[in-house]
């Protein structure tokens, strides 16, 4: 995960319980040290994403606001959208 100098933060792989904790913790850092007066979250190359992945978004939201940052999502897989969907959270991420 990295976050370029347009401000992009790059997901990839597989969002699960196993990559979860470490994600969370390098986006954080990342949205936080970022110069980039907004974010986006591009998802484009996530492979696979369990309810962790929605999660991950969520606390990356809540960063980029703590830090005074509008942010975009971008690309959101399927899967996340179906989680997001079933969880009431459509509009919320959509609106992003």
């Amino acid at each position: 995960m990295a976050v370029g100098d347009a401000g992009v933060l790059q997901l990839s792989g597989v969002l699960d319980y196993r990559t979860g904790p470490a994600l969370r913790k390098q986006g954080q850092a990342l949205i936080k040290a970022s110069p980039a007066p907004a974010l986006v979250i591009d998802c484009s190359a996530v492979q696979k994403s369990s309810s962790v992945g929605l999660s991950l978004l969520l606390a990356f939201m809540r960063d980029a606001d703590a830090a005074g940052k509008p942010v975009s999502i971008h690309a959101m897989p399927q899967d996340m959208r179906e989680i997001a969907d079933v969880c009431g959270l459509t509009e919320l991420l959509a609106n992003q």
